[in-house]
């Protein structure tokens, strides 16, 4: 599964580079537009080390605030299911937060929390808790009644049995947009770093820009890539265990 991630993404990134060169000879685009090869290969060599480290750090910020936007969007996901008052006030404000662009708000959060780690986190799992929050909520909200029946026949139904149940039941969707949120986090951290940060891939993305380096953004996006590719590929392993090893909820 890694193996596939990895030749994907790898495929896609040369054929760009490849496409990116054909621009660059067909319009006899100069190398400070467009690097050659040669000097890609060469600054790639180059920055290699320190960009690897950048990215590691923007994975790690990306995986942490990946993990608390599914405990917050599981945990509003499971007050929003109710058909009450309340769990429509939780889904009302989800929304109209999420009307508020991300960008808009980063520089209130860099504002606020300095151009730290924490800023960084909260951008992070502001990108991506949206959309978890939508499937959550449907998922959690789905009744699944051949099951629950007899619980509820029995007098054994709670509403943590009652969650178990429809996130076991629908664990494959579950894992499906986990996996694809995963990249949602990894843009909200590289964003977050490129607006204002101190640290991480995207802060070098950004001195790259302004220094009208295009090779050393190619080498920083072929990184990225590859850190995304191995993050994915955890979630996935860790999707198809879970469903392996999941069964009825237990009520004892």
């Amino acid at each position: 599964m890694l193996y596939r991630r990895l030749y994907q993404f790898l495929i896609v990134y040369f054929v760009g580079l490849g496409l990116l060169f054909t621009i660059k000879y067909t319009a006899g685009l100069s190398d400070y537009v467009i690097p050659s090869p040669q000097e890609f290969w060469e600054t790639g060599c180059l920055v290699f080390g320190g960009y690897v480290w950048d990215a590691m750090d923007t994975l790690f910020v990306a995986m942490i605030g990946h993990i608390l936007s599914m405990c917050l969007a599981t945990v509003v996901g499971i007050v929003g299911r109710l058909a009450t008052w309340t769990g429509s006030f939780i889904k009302l404000a989800a929304y109209n937060i999420q009307a508020y662009p991300v960008v808009a708000v980063a520089p209130i959060i860099f504002i606020l929390l300095g151009d730290g780690l924490s800023s960084r986190l909260l951008i992070a799992s502001m990108i991506c808790y949206f959309p978890l929050l939508l499937s959550f909520i449907g998922i959690f909200s789905e009744p699944v009644a051949d099951v629950e029946h007899f619980y509820s026949a029995t007098g054994r139904m709670t509403w943590y049995v009652e969650v178990k149940i429809r996130a076991f039941e629908n664990m494959s969707k579950l894992t499906t947009v986990i996996v694809g949120s995963a990249t949602l986090a990894m843009v909200g951290t590289i964003v977050a770093e490129f607006i204002a940060a101190d640290a991480g891939v995207g802060h070098r993305i950004r001195i790259a820009l302004y220094q009208s380096d295009l090779a050393r953004i190619l080498a920083a996006l072929l990184l990225i890539g590859i850190c995304t590719s191995l993050y994915l590929a955890l979630l996935e392993w860790i999707g198809r265990l879970v469903q392996k090893t999941s069964g009825q909820p237990k009520t004892t």
